[in-house]
């Protein structure tokens, strides 16, 4: 029996596979054969086999409220994410161009705040901002980056438009998942691989290296190179230990590092003491140094933000880069690029709406049944309303919220996301989905080609966080017969 893609329908304005003739798109012409030319059973033992390759490899991701289960598989779907390179090409600038202007703005604020100064920025948004990092203030890090590795979220409008939904510039993650993905990919469709110009992604560990060591404030041909991770409880431990040995990096905890009297970071090692140049941090800014920032904390290094600040040692990213990891910040990256570079947004933000100006404040809470609310400074798709499918009590509930703390919410329109074939108890189903590419700046700039694409894997879900019960795919970016290669 044939899988035949006739049969499946779009069910929004914008499908990733089929244009609005039930027409595969150009770039997905080649996995459109494919996948007609296979049948059900062929596809599901195929779907099997990677199941059992995922378990086999141990990619797993955490659910931190499933108490009697930590890790769990990695959720995959086999049906991956097309897109052609002269589409991905404007994309990639775009995505260049937002950190640019973002690690600009990170500088300005941690120094001479002129865009404060000069109207374009509110003073009260920064005085709101729950990342702001009073010890940074002062601070000029190496080539003056703060976020150094950036994991932007792309979404896809009805009319085909791709948005900036978010910037996540703390402790970005997901790479990792992007990586296997395509290892998945090439195992189960080899075929694809060999009659399509899918562009590859498995350079980001050594690009990702080479952004890092250039941070390094010693002179050595070799900088020491550390992954700092919280452990294995963490969600994204998987990611850190496979980004720590693709790297050649050491993986270490809080424990493991200490500041010496000559307030440069060392490594305990059975050797003895070892100088560490670059810190690729995955823990929370309130947790690096338990000296100023939180003093609870067991994961990171008393002392660290006093070598950091004396230019002993390099982290990645910088302590207070989170300040624009704000879904409020987010609102004025388009005044950013016009201020900073004196260039024109290439990728458009979602349409945004400011609980903090009471204009309108007073349109979210009269549309909360229309809007998604967000929190400033949650991640994982937590805290947020999804107004069209919430409860008149939940949307009353957020209502309360906002008019207690208007600084901390913002509002967008529910976009009719768009939606790619995916592959729901042996049937192709229409999911939404986003993308999330990410960008490195130390020294020169590098962008994935393509991303990490997640999916929601429930039907008419918009989340697709795996932590609530999401998926991703491999995401392809083909190049077109004498066209773009990116």
């Amino acid at each position: 029996m044939e899988l035949t893609l006739s049969e499946y329908r779009r069910n929004t304005a914008f499908d990733e596979l089929l244009d609005g003739g039930q027409n595969p798109r150009v770039a997905a012409q080649p996995l459109f054969e494919f996948l007609n030319s296979l049948g059900t059973e062929e596809l599901a033992a195929r779907q099997q086999a990677v199941e059992a390759t995922i378990m086999a490899m141990g990619i797993t991701f955490t659910v931190y409220s499933d108490a009697g289960n930590i890790d769990r598989a990695w959720p995959f779907d086999p049906i991956p994410r097309v897109m052609a390179a002269s589409e991905w090409a404007r994309i990639r600038l775009g995505l260049e161009q937002r950190l640019r202007a973002l690690n600009r703005f990170i500088h300005d604020v941690y120094n001479e705040q002129a865009i404060v100064r000069d109207g374009v920025f509110p003073a009260e948004v920064l005085a709101g901002s729950g990342n702001f990092r009073p010890q940074c203030v002062g601070m000029t890090p190496r080539f003056g980056v703060w976020a150094h590795v950036c994991g932007t979220d792309l979404v896809r409008d009805s009319d085909g438009t791709v948005y900036v939904l978010e910037d996540n510039l703390r402790v970005p993650s997901g790479v990792s998942y992007m990586l296997e993905n395509r290892q998945l990919m090439k195992r189960i469709f080899p075929e694809v691989f060999r009659t399509s110009q899918i562009l590859p992604v498995d350079d980001y560990p050594k690009q990702l290296y080479h952004t890092l060591v250039a941070l390094s404030p010693r002179a050595v041909s070799q900088p020491v190179l550390v992954v700092l991770t919280p452990g294995i409880y963490n969600s994204a431990y998987f990611e850190h230990s496979y980004l720590a040995q693709q790297m050649g990096a050491h993986l270490v905890e809080g424990p493991d590092l200490f500041v010496g009297e000559d307030e440069a970071v060392y490594m305990k090692t059975l050797h003895g003491p070892e100088r560490v140049d670059v810190i690729y941090r995955r823990i929370d800014d309130a947790f690096l140094d338990p000296e100023v920032l939180r003093p609870d904390s067991m994961l990171g290094v008393p002392g660290l933000m006093r070598a950091w600040r004396k230019g002993k040692v390099a982290i990645a990213n910088a302590p207070g880069a989170g300040v624009a990891d704000d879904k409020v910040v987010y609102a004025y990256v388009p005044q950013m690029i016009r201020y900073y570079l004196n260039e024109e947004p290439i990728l458009a933000n979602v349409p945004s709406y400011l609980c903090m100006v009471p204009e309108q404040c007073e349109y979210v809470l009269a549309n909360l049944d229309k809007l998604v609310v967000k929190p400033a400074n949650e991640s994982g798709g937590y805290g947020m309303l999804i107004g069209p499918r919430a409860t008149a009590e939940e949307r009353a509930h957020f209502a309360d919220l906002i008019r207690a703390n208007p600084r901390n919410y913002m509002a967008q329109p529910t976009l009719d996301i768009s939606t790619a074939p995916t592959l729901v108890d042996g049937q192709l189903a229409p999911r939404h989905l986003d993308l999330r590419p990410f960008v490195l700046q130390s020294d020169r700039l590098y962008t994935t080609t393509g991303g990490l694409t997640r999916v929601a894997l429930r039907q008419g879900s918009l989340v697709v966080n795996s932590s609530q019960g999401g998926g991703s795919k491999d995401t392809w970016i083909v190049a077109e017969a004498g066209g773009t290669t990116c």
